[in-house]
């Protein structure tokens, strides 16, 4: 038991010291990786670049990063309860600075972005969630494409289903209502 107060003081702030630097070892080693021409959809196979909408990746313990065309994908993977594998980071784009129509770089961390639900512009699949960094811009984007502000943790594995979306889309189906 240390009794001296300095080499508490001591202890505890080379402690500090220590789990900072660890800390900031853990945040370097998963960063967000821009795909290429040919980076393909981990569950379709589509080529990410053929398509407008912001895009996914989940980054794993161990191995290679999956990419998803659509942040719809992303999230269903992410929010399944049966995720198996490790997830050390997910992200998606902030398309407050993205091109919507081709959209590379500018990737955020998917579980502290905002959300769009249900504005007027279309990801690869279809309806998409529109991600933001900021609330401001989700809002803007909001007001002038339609749409719902969401956080993370208010996005559902309802809302996020990959089960016949497209069917359900009015603007594919011709379903006007």
């Amino acid at each position: 038991m240390i009794e001296d107060p300095s080499r508490r003081a001591l202890l505890c702030a080379g402690l500090a010291v220590a789990l900072l630097a660890a800390c900031r070892e853990a945040a370097k080693a998963v960063q967000p990786q821009d795909f290429t021409q040919a980076t393909t959809c981990a569950l379709d196979g589509m080529v990410l670049a053929d398509y407008p909408g912001p895009k996914g990746q989940i980054q794993y313990d161990t191995g290679p990063p999956d990419f998803y065309c659509d942040t719809v994908e992303m999230l269903a993977m992410l929010l399944r309860p049966e995720q198996k594998k490790r997830v050390a980071a997910a992200y998606t784009q902030d398309m407050a600075k993205a091109n919507w129509m081709e959209p590379r770089g500018h990737w955020i961390d998917a579980r502290t972005a905002l959300y769009v639900q249900g504005s007027k512009l279309r990801g690869s699949m279809g309806p998409t969630l529109a991600s933001f960094a900021s609330v401001g811009d989700a809002q803007a984007f909001a007001g002038k494409n339609g749409g719902k502000v969401l956080r993370f943790d208010e996005i559902t594995v309802d809302m996020v289903s990959l089960d016949g979306g497209v069917i359900r889309d009015e603007h594919l189906s011709g379903d006007r209502r």
